[in-house]
């Protein structure tokens, strides 16, 4: 098995919290010591068909467990879904029929195996345990949390504040949730920032049961492609993992290019020091942003369908993108420069603009674009690498030409 700093090295890449850390490591200690692998969980509540980029943070992370060789279980929470997890909700959730529930978990199933390796992914429904539970196991576990407690979570803190109903039941799901980590034994709880008051929960009935406490590890809600808002579907800001394979390179090369990093650790395969020096060569002008991206975007329409789709798609972009509409008479403007340029001032040397004010002003308008990808940051600069195609409005190109 792999040594205990190095999968703590993987393990804590795009984390945000780890709770607690020193107990992680004992934990490693101790499994790497017996051989015994780690019992890895993280829960989705059946709510939708298809899943995006976003939930699949957090299996890239169970991912992670899997390659260093724990034990990993998907767990499909489909006595949860009938209740409806209220975190971030502002007033009650609209509880799944079973039958939603059946159909939205087979799918799930189908598409988790994208990542996840199947031969070592156990496939779990809470349901087999809390099912169980008869009304005086419930009331028990029901006594073992306070209102005011409950009160402490802050969806539920502006509800009560703003006088919008709060169902009891709503109470229960943080509960229930904890105790599928006690009926699991887990060792380790994925989720989302969002998650991590029901996390804790979990922490608190193992200790009450004299279980070990799990290791609560929560992953960042990953922004969609306007590069503000998480990633939802509601909000057309998102990348279906079940898309067609032009749609899926397009979407991620459409992302900003201060977000593609962002996305290459939450997301990519490559190995710590891979993706470090991509950023280094981003830096200091030896890889153009646009390849560094496109490397993202056959990567991972290559995992969620084909090598050979992704290079069609990676095709298809060149073609039908980066090269639309482009005149055939562009002019061209060779650029003397070793260091990066501001592109106001490019735009004025290449006598796309009249003044760098100009350029400005276009770029907050979303009317500048570089190889086919709007310009949204005023102060944006590029590096004097390659050929670069400048577009502002509809009509004005240029070719730059870096010397």
């Amino acid at each position: 098995m792999i040594g205990v700093q190095e999968q703590i090295q993987l393990i804590e890449r795009g984390v945000v919290d780890c709770i607690s850390r020193d107990e992680l490591r004992q934990k490693l200690q101790r499994s790497v010591k017996s051989g015994i692998p780690l019992k890895i969980k993280a829960g989705f509540d059946p709510t939708a068909p298809d899943l995006h980029l976003g939930h699949t943070v957090l299996l890239q992370k169970l991912k992670h467990f899997q390659d260093l060789g724990h034990d990993v279980c998907f767990l499909i929470g489909d006595f949860t879904g009938l209740i409806g997890d209220p975190t971030g909700k502002s007033e009650t959730r609209k509880p799944l029929t079973r039958d939603d529930i059946a159909r939205n978990a087979e799918t799930y199933k189908e598409q988790v195996f994208k990542i996840l390796d199947p031969d070592k992914t156990q496939i779990a429904f809470n349901s087999k345990w809390l099912g169980k539970l008869d009304s005086f196991e419930m009331i028990r576990l029901a006594s073992e949390l306070t209102v005011a407690r409950m009160l402490e979570r802050e969806d539920f803190k502006n509800r009560f504040e703003n006088g919008k109903p709060i169902s009891i039941h709503e109470f229960l799901y943080p509960l229930i949730q904890g105790y599928d980590s006690v009926a699991m034994e887990a060792d380790v709880e994925l989720g989302g920032t969002d998650q991590l008051f029901n996390l804790l929960m979990g922490r608190d009935l193992q200790r009450s049961r004299k279980q070990e406490p799990q290791i609560v590890l929560t992953m960042p809600l990953l922004e969609g492609l306007d590069g503000v808002n998480k990633m939802s579907k509601s909000l057309g800001n998102y990348i279906g993992i079940t898309e067609a394979a032009n749609d899926i390179y397009g979407k991620v090369m459409s992302l900003p290019d201060e977000l593609m990093f962002r996305y290459y650790e939450l997301l990519s395969d490559l190995n710590n020091n891979e993706i470090e020096a991509l950023k280094t060569g981003v830096k200091n002008g030896t890889l153009h942003p646009k390849s560094v991206k496109q490397k993202l975007a056959g990567e991972l329409t290559k995992r969620f369908q084909s090598a050979e789709a992704a290079m069609q798609a990676e095709l298809h972009f060149e073609t039908v993108f980066a090269k639309k509409d482009l005149p055939d008479d562009m002019p061209e403007q060779v650029i003397q420069a070793t260091e990066e340029i501001w592109v106001p001032k490019l735009l004025v040397d290449t006598g796309l603009v009249s003044s760098t004010s100009e350029g400005r002003r276009l770029i907050k308008q979303n009317a500048v674009s570089i190889d086919g990808e709007k310009i949204t940051d005023s102060n944006y600069a590029v590096q004097p690498v390659g050929d670069l195609i400048f577009k502002v409005g509809k009509r004005r190109f240029c070719k730059v030409i870096f010397n």
